[in-house]
């Protein structure tokens, strides 16, 4: 079970990463 939360949070910390670099890469385009 600890796994399983271990490897969802990295999951998220993941996509909330790529979210701010498309955001960031998005923003310097404009």
């Amino acid at each position: 079970m600890l796994y399983i939360l271990d490897l969802l949070f990295s999951l998220i910390c993941v996509i909330l990463l790529v979210i701010c670099v498309l955001v960031g890469v998005a923003f310097l385009t404009l």
